[in-house]
């Protein structure tokens, strides 16, 4: 089988390493319009057995082009593309897969059901690490108890050696880190789906040391379809995303006086957009690279033979210093290319759209995240 990777930034990067590393595709490729970051990745990926190709997806044309010559394509580029690709996919009998970031987009995404089941295709959005491993996770909690009381979902990408006034690395697209902040946080509770601010909702979170307290607060898009999904088998579910003490207040000031805003602003005689200026400022000021962590914590209630029990699942993932790859890239790179491989063996072979949730095993899963030293510990308490 032949598999493509649309976008040769830090995940499309990571996605391409570990297919060369664990997969059996005959053909690895991985695509771009921007030349020059297709020469970084075609550096950073030497040594591997990968074609490298121009591809704008705004040319639906194009798109097609390369689509009927692979058996299944991973977009690893922002989700406003998702949609149209995933149409492509089905009309070329593509199978395809993506990191999700947007529950708009995916449920545009889940309408394509039929058209996929009859062009015998498999489309899963979301497969990246939230939504998408945690999403697995969720299953598995659901899969172990009779009912759930409550799953909480606590996630992280951060840096090991902090720095003022943020204590934040830019891990992956700060224009993608704004949207999590400003949009609003989906929460599952009895039944109900509900909107509530990100950044509201403050609590402390323990980790062993050097992470022992931490903060964690409402952000959006990581439970994506979740709420959905187990409307009438979780009484309670909620996202909050992981951070240092004390960031969540100091960025929230930001964008409280306009800085994460897109409409055009007029300053003298020049029109500005604040959120480029803010995206600009945060890629000057804040450190792009160096050592990582990605924590995760999810926390489960529920009932099983009439006993109350707790499952507690908990990950520290760091920067993979031989091979160059930070815990984002690999946290949310791998658990893809994983899910490509499930297609390409026969693990995962119902046709349609579906969310990870509702598809990937996670028994299969957590092994092949484990062969890469991405441990989850689960605990019943």
């Amino acid at each position: 089988m032949k598999i493509l990777v649309i976008g040769s930034g830090l995940m499309g990067r990571a996605i391409a390493h570990d297919l060369c590393k664990h997969s059996n595709f005959g053909n690895v490729a991985i695509a771009d319009k921007d030349d020059e970051t297709l020469r970084s990745a075609k550096k950073f990926l030497e040594g591997n057995n990968i074609d490298f190709a121009s591809l704008n997806v705004e040319d639906t044309n194009e798109v097609k082009k390369h689509f009927q010559n692979i058996d299944i394509a991973i977009s690893a580029i922002p989700y406003k593309f998702n949609y149209d690709l995933a149409r492509i996919a089905i009309e070329t009998k593509t199978h395809f897969l993506d990191l999700g970031g947007n529950s708009g987009i995916v449920e545009k995404e889940r309408n394509l059901f039929e058209q996929a089941r009859k062009q015998d295709v498999t489309i899963i959005p979301d497969c990246g690490l939230a939504p998408g491993l945690v999403s697995t996770i969720t299953r598995d909690i659901v899969e172990r108890m009779d009912s759930v009381d409550y799953v909480k979902l606590r996630v992280g990408g951060l840096p090991v050696d902090p720095k003022p006034p943020l204590d934040y690395q830019i891990v992956f697209s700060p224009n993608g880190l704004i949207n999590e902040y400003t949009e609003d946080a989906m929460v599952l509770d009895h039944g109900q789906i509900i909107e509530k601010k990100s950044m509201t909702d403050i609590e402390t979170i323990q980790f062993s040391e050097p992470f022992k307290e931490m903060e964690a607060f409402l952000t959006s898009g990581g439970c994506s379809t979740l709420p959905y999904t187990y409307k009438d088998k979780i009484d309670y579910l909620d996202y909050k995303t992981i951070r240092y003490p004390g960031h969540c207040e100091k960025f929230k000031i930001l964008l409280d006086i306009g800085l994460g805003g897109e409409k055009v602003i007029r300053i003298g005689e020049q029109e500005i957009v604040p959120r480029k200026i803010l995206i600009d400022l945060l890629m000057k000021n804040l450190p792009t690279a160096g050592r990582d962590v990605v924590l995760l914590k999810v926390l489960s209630e529920g009932l099983k033979d009439g006993k109350k029990i707790r499952l507690e699942y908990t990950l520290i993932d760091y920067y993979d210093e031989k091979n160059g790859i930070t815990a984002m890239m690999r946290t949310t790179g791998y658990p893809v290319s994983i899910i490509a491989q499930m297609i390409e063996n026969g693990t995962i072979n119902q046709k349609g759209v579906f969310c990870p949730e509702e598809i990937v095993p996670p028994g299969p899963f957590f092994e092949e995240l484990e062969k890469r030293g991405i441990q989850i510990k689960r605990e019943m308490k």
